[in-house]
């Protein structure tokens, strides 16, 4: 039974387990992305969270704060000066964890950890997403743009339009560039 157990040890003392998730933090902050067992990484998301949350507001104590659980000025400087801006209008949720096998060694379930913001293949279009507004009314559907939106047979009727019109526009350049005969009498009338 799991009566009252609310963190994993992961097989270590005390000490060891605070330092082992420190460093795994400052390698987080670091490099923004990092591969560990998916137990290890569930204990890192729960003890990186509240740093990056203290991170958001730069003042003395706050940084002071996370450096008692960093124990690294560099990763601190790091963590309040480019991590903490792209942070800033997130609510929560800044790291997340992907599962990615199983270890070839001792089969143990792997993933990769990453802080969100800063994976650009999940998220490309963020400035789109911030941009749009949204409402929690229902929109009515616009009748004039389903009535302006193309069907397949509008669209390829326009295509043959646009290749008859290319092909009148070419024969009327060949036959201005064709130049009259200089040994042909030529009519004035």
């Amino acid at each position: 039974m799991r009566h009252g157990k609310k963190i994993n040890h992961l097989g270590r003392t005390a000490p060891h387990r605070k330092a082992m998730l420190s460093n795994m933090a400052c390698s987080l902050i670091e490099h923004k992305r990092i591969n560990t067992t998916v137990a290890k990484a569930k204990a890192l998301r729960v003890y990186i969270e509240p740093l990056l949350t203290k991170a958001k507001e730069d003042t003395t104590h706050n940084r002071r704060t996370v450096f008692s659980y960093l124990q690294s000025k560099e990763s601190v400087a790091e963590l309040f000066r480019t991590v903490a801006p792209k942070i800033a209008e997130r609510n929560g949720g800044y790291t997340r964890i992907i599962k990615t096998g199983f270890r070839a060694g001792d089969a143990a379930d792997m993933a990769m950890i990453e802080l969100v913001d800063f994976n650009e293949i999940y998220n490309p279009n963020e400035e789109e997403k911030k941009a749009t507004r949204r409402s929690r009314r229902s929109a009515a559907p616009k009748k004039e743009a389903v009535a302006t939106m193309p069907t397949a047979a509008a669209a390829e009727a326009e295509t043959a339009a646009m290749e008859a019109k290319t092909e009148v526009e070419e024969t009327q350049t060949t036959a201005e560039t064709e130049e009259p005969n200089a040994d042909a009498p030529q009519n004035k009338e």
